[in-house]
């Protein structure tokens, strides 16, 4: 599949760095310097991601992220040089699936194009990797064949790291999408539950390394 990216920001430069990273990996571009503009992109096209700016004349971001949630379901990374906890909490309770704060690698969100289009399109029923196998449709772990008992969260945490692999998930993030903003636990809650999930892993146990200063990520052997 030819992945389709919508980029919407009003600073050119920006829109064209995007672009040159998107060409690299053989992506389609649209493009769009405000929301208005963006909303009549998607009445002729549809793309398969949203890289969206917030702070935009004419219409918002959120604005219209908002709009467009009314018609469409595009998984939408937000990338915005607003970085208070409010904004992203604003995001993510309207539904984006990713925020970046500007100024960003625009490797990094090239990884995450990819993780957020492989969930909505590409997404397999089953990941395997050597003897290890997740079924997601039926909530189960195997190693050699052998179900392994994990906890709901262990499964969700493990289900998050497959599903963004490469990248490097904080122990905000991890927080944020396993137990919800309501939660009102620290990042010790998040250590615990990966040391569990690492033990209950076995010999798959390093597939989730340390990134100091960071937090995690998920990586074949």
């Amino acid at each position: 599949m030819q992945v389709k990216v919508l980029i919407i920001d009003d600073e050119k430069l920006i829109r064209e760095v995007i672009k040159e990273y998107c060409y690299n990996e053989n992506y389609d571009v649209l493009e769009a310097e405000n929301g208005l503009k963006a909303l009549e992109i998607l009445k002729e096209e549809i793309p398969d991601a949203i890289v969206l700016d917030i702070m935009m004349p004419k219409m918002d971001g959120y604005t219209f992220f908002k709009e467009m949630r009314e018609k469409y379901h595009i998984p939408t990374i937000v990338v915005s040089a607003r970085s208070d906890e409010y904004d992203k909490l604003t995001g993510f309770d309207l539904g984006i699936d990713d925020y970046l704060t500007k100024p960003f690698s625009p490797k990094e969100l090239m990884a995450r194009i990819k993780a957020i289009t492989k969930r909505y399109h590409n997404e397999s029923d089953i990941f395997i990797y050597k003897t290890l196998k997740v079924d997601f449709k039926a909530h189960a772990v195997y190693i050699d064949d052998k179900e392994i008992k994990v906890t709901l969260k262990e499964y969700d945490l493990l289900k998050y790291f497959i599903n963004n692999q490469g990248i490097a998930v904080t122990r905000d993030e991890l927080l944020n999408k396993i137990w919800g903003y309501d939660f009102f636990g620290d990042d010790r809650t998040v250590d615990t539950h990966i040391k569990m999930l690492r033990a209950n892993l076995g010999e798959y146990r390093d597939m989730i390394t340390t990134v100091r200063g960071i937090g995690y990520k998920f990586v074949k052997e």
